[in-house]
Parts: C-alpha cells; structure tokens; sequence
C-alpha cells in the first residue's frame, strides 16, 4: 500500500470502478427539522448504503482495484464493525477471503454483520495496539493483502465518491458536514468538493469524548487519540496521518458535540426524517443542534455515515 495521498482523479476513477457496486444514497430532508435548526438541512443517507455504511465505498473500491497477485491471499483489516462488514461484502463479491480484527468489546450486531458477509473475525483486545499486533500475525499466516480502514488512499478515493453525487443532488450546496474518526470519509470528501466546489464549507463533527482530530487541527500538529469515550462507537479510530495531511489542506474548521447532543439528534431523526441512524451518524447533525449559529439560514448536507446498531441496546 502506497501512503502517497489520492488525486482528484482517483476519486473520478473509483466513481468509476464501483459505480455498480454500491448504491447513489438518497438525500432527504424535513421541514420540522428546518424549523428546530434554523437552516436548510439535507440528509445524505449513507445508512441506506450496502452493508448500512458509506464504508462500502472505500472497501469496495480498495477489492477490485487489487490486481489478482494481490488478491490471492484474500484482504484483511482492523475494524470496530462497519469497515470490517464492508470489506467482507466487498471480498464475497470478489471470490475471497477477508480476516477481520475485531475488538471483543465490539457490539455485537456488528460482529454479526462482518460474520454475515462471510468475514472471518478474530477478536483483541480493544486498543489500537492489539488491533495492529493482531493484523500483523493474521498477516504473517495468511499472507492477505492489509486494507486499512481510513488511512489508504485506495479507501479514502472510495469514500470521495459520496462527495461527487452530494454535489449533483444539491447543487446550490453551501456547507457540508461530515463525521470524523479515523478521517477517511472526511478527506476523500474535502478533496473532492474542494476540487470541484472550493467556496463549499467543509465542516467535521467529531465526539467530545474522542476528539483528536479536533486538537489536531487547532495545534496544527497530529495529536493521539487517548483512551476516547464516547457512545458513537464508529469514531474512535484515532486520526490517520495521510488523512490529517488531507484535512489540514481542505477541511474548514471541526466541531466537537457532547454524547447527550448525539443522542438528542439520534431522536430527532429518527422520529422525523424515519430513518434508523447509528450514534457515529448522528454526529453531523448534532453539530448543526450545538452549533446553530454556524449554520443558520444556510443551505446545508449532514452525512449520515451509517445506521448499524444494536436495537436491543439504544443510548436513550
């Protein structure tokens, strides 16, 4: 895997590669929602993407750009869920294999999900270092190609592709906010719309209780992410290098929003715009609740980056 960032032309070639791979999400909006934000509020519905993420995207451009020599051995990945479901679609669909690091403490509908798509999950301990130590002996054994799950350029074109049909569904856009955890979604976006759109707002709305990549932009230096707590278990992923590169060029500003914001905002989508939304998805829209003033009388796009919980176990 090269570190080298992606181009605007790699976005144009995985639109391209995956067009009939994954599916053109729906924008929707609400006017009740209009009225409690203050603005003109669309919702980018990636919970309605195959595997209930934009994280199909990435995988799925990642998988079929692999040159057969490199898919022989199958791919393999760290995940806390939604990249790992993703990567295993995405290899089921190409005829191999994919070996899963998981977390023991990931949800459970998540595990359920990788196991579905026919991923193969060995589980850690939940930190970053036991998911990479484990990547690497599943490696050594396997001999898989690794497909990180944000900080791969392959992964971050893929995930630039939501911004090209953003732009085309709301044209007359004025700002874009999008969740941050790891920064994949978020720099594939901001390269792209800063491409095509440079007078766009790009705004990342990222947990308070895992908010690296919020002290990252401030200090203008990457800063690691230690011990982060938060409910929005999408988004703990500390920021990756190649992604803050991206960001420090292309995105606006970050905005932290508290835990009781995300689920304050979980329940206003769900009761409105009837749509099941994860907390990690919920996140943009939260930023809008906490930040109003930002966003008023503005025409806005929140990503809903996924809806992949345990409805057994909701945060209210």
């Amino acid at each position: 895997m090269t570190e080298t960032a992606p181009d605007f032309a790699a976005i144009t070639a995985a639109q391209a590669r995956i067009r009939d791979r994954v599916h053109r999400t729906p924008v929707i909006s609400s006017g009740l929602l209009n009225d409690v934000t203050g603005a003109d509020v669309h919702f980018k519905c990636e919970n309605l993407q195959k595997v209930g993420a934009f994280k199909a995207r990435g995988a799925s451009n990642a998988v079929f750009g692999l040159t057969n020599a490199q898919a022989a051995g199958g791919v393999a990945t760290h995940s806390s869920g939604n990249h790992g479901a993703a990567l295993a679609q995405a290899a089921r669909e190409r005829g191999i294999a994919a070996h899963i690091v998981m977390p023991a403490t990931a949800p459970a509908v998540k595990k359920a999900a990788v196991a579905a798509y026919g991923g193969l999950i060995i589980e850690c301990e939940p930190t970053l270092a036991a998911r990479e130590q484990t990547l690497e002996r599943v490696v050594a054994a396997t001999g898989a190609h690794v497909v990180h799950p944000y900080a791969d350029p392959r992964v971050i074109a893929g995930q630039g592709t939501l911004a090209l049909e953003v732009l085309e569904q709301v044209p007359d856009l004025d700002v874009l906010v999008v969740p941050v955890g790891g920064g994949g979604l978020l720099s594939g976006v901001a390269l792209a719309v800063k491409h095509l759109r440079p007078d766009v707002e790009v705004v990342a709305a990222e947990p308070e209780g895992a908010d690296d990549a919020f002290r990252s932009f401030g200090l203008g230096a990457l800063q690691p992410s230690v011990a982060p707590r938060t409910i929005a278990d999408g988004l703990l992923a500390g920021l990756g290098a190649i992604n803050f590169g991206i960001i420090q060029r292309h995105v606006d500003t970050i905005l932290t929003v508290s835990d009781a914001e995300i689920v304050q905002a979980m329940r206003l989508q769900w009761s409105r715009l009837k749509t099941v939304v994860e907390p990690s998805g919920a996140v943009s829209f939260a930023a809008l609740l906490a930040h109003p003033e930002r966003f008023r009388g503005r025409r806005v796009v929140a990503v809903i980056s996924g809806g992949n919980l345990d409805l057994d176990n909701l945060p209210w």
